[in-house]
């Protein structure tokens, strides 16, 4: 029996069943399977291991006969002691054969990486885990704008990578050597690649108390569809709410309205106070507002930093994953979702992520 080399050769460029398979073998790659797990707030799992000084994601090989979900299964149970199925994928990458951390002598052709999601962890799973007496050393949880510093360069890539798309919930991506081939606007502006600034300060829906200074102003700032703005800096890929720092103790709500216009062109419905974050470093209140989005103008600088937000609408719980607001976002997510409920805006499906260059009018 005879094939043809490729799909697009003619009929007469044939070659035996056991050349073409001679030829398909001498161009295969390796398969192998990651797995991103991240706590409650949001920091990722990594391993020590004791063949390379660089951290590694949980995974490892796919054996002969083997599938890559149930290869990510098994090295979860050799490596962290769990049983688990994994069922989403987030990412498949295609590793190089030239990639500078592989050594010469292994002869590395390149690799089929499936990055698969292992979920979020709580504190009892993570207590949970046993490492093996051999290879993997320490287990840490570290924070995603680290994961360049810990990992080889390609591994760090891929991490992030498969985070963003995790937040983006668009489906898994493809990537080469770490990066995605389709962009999505997380990607382009780098979101967590920069350390997420730690805001663990207690939830308060009620009023801020008549003695407590007032020092942060942000609106939960809802489209029609329940998903909300979320403005990405260009220079850190950071994301913030619209509002700002207070300016000589000024009322909350003007200066909300005004800076919402001036950073990122926004213009706002009357905020609905819902509550305030009670930062004991000072001490001052942090207040937080719901808002419908009437209208975005044009992108442009704003006057005072000269910085140009990217503008993207996210579902709420979006939103907090590009944050590390500890145990007390989920209290806060409540009240927000409450109120959206009395502004009559329904609750935003699971979706990817949508950028706003442009003007809109809702």
């Amino acid at each position: 029996m005879t094939t043809t080399a490729h799909p697009d050769e003619s009929p007469d460029s044939s070659m035996t069943d056991e050349e073409y398979g001679a030829l398909r073998a001498s161009a295969a790659l390796w398969a192998g399977t990651s797995v991103l797990i991240t706590d409650q707030r949001g920091r990722v799992l990594v391993q020590h291991v004791d063949y390379r000084n660089t951290c590694l994601l949980p995974g490892g090989a796919v054996d002969k006969g083997e599938s890559p979900s149930h290869g990510a299964s098994r090295e979860l149970l050799e490596e962290l002691g769990i049983t688990t199925a994994v069922t989403r994928g987030l990412a498949v990458d295609w590793v190089s054969a030239d990639t500078p951390s592989t050594p010469p002598a292994m002869r590395f052709p390149g690799e089929i990486l499936y990055v698969y999601d292992g979920g979020t962890w709580n504190d009892q799973q993570i207590i949970s885990i046993r490492l093996p007496g051999h290879e993997i050393t320490a287990v840490d949880l570290v924070e995603p704008a680290t994961l360049h510093a810990l990992m080889a360069p390609s591994d760090a890539r891929r991490a992030l990578s498969a985070l963003r798309a995790r937040i983006n919930a668009g489906g898994p991506v493809l990537l080469e050597n770490g990066l995605p081939i389709a962009p999505t606007v997380l990607d382009r502006v780098g979101i967590l690649r920069t350390a997420r600034v730690e805001h663990h300060f207690p939830w308060r829906p009620g009023p801020v108390p008549p003695d407590l200074p007032v020092r942060q102003c942000r609106a939960w700032a809802f489209a029609p569809d329940g998903r909300v703005l979320v403005l990405l800096k260009p220079d850190t890929g950071t994301a913030c709410l619209p509002g700002s720092t207070l300016e000589d103790q000024g009322d909350p709500v003007t200066t909300l309205i005004r800076k919402a216009a001036e950073e990122a062109a926004t213009h706002l419905g009357e905020p609905a106070f819902l509550g305030h974050l009670l930062d004991p470093t000072e001490p001052c209140a942090h207040v937080r507002f719901a808002a419908t989005l009437t209208q975005l103008g044009p992108v442009r600088p704003a006057p005072v930093t000269g910085r140009t937000h990217t503008r993207i609408l996210a579902t709420p719980e979006q939103a907090v994953a590009l944050f590390d607001w500890g145990p007390e976002t989920a209290g806060q997510l409540v009240t927000v979702h409450a109120a959206r409920e009395r502004l009559g805006i329904p609750e935003a499906a699971a979706q990817p992520v949508t950028e706003l260059p442009g003007p809109v009018t809702w």
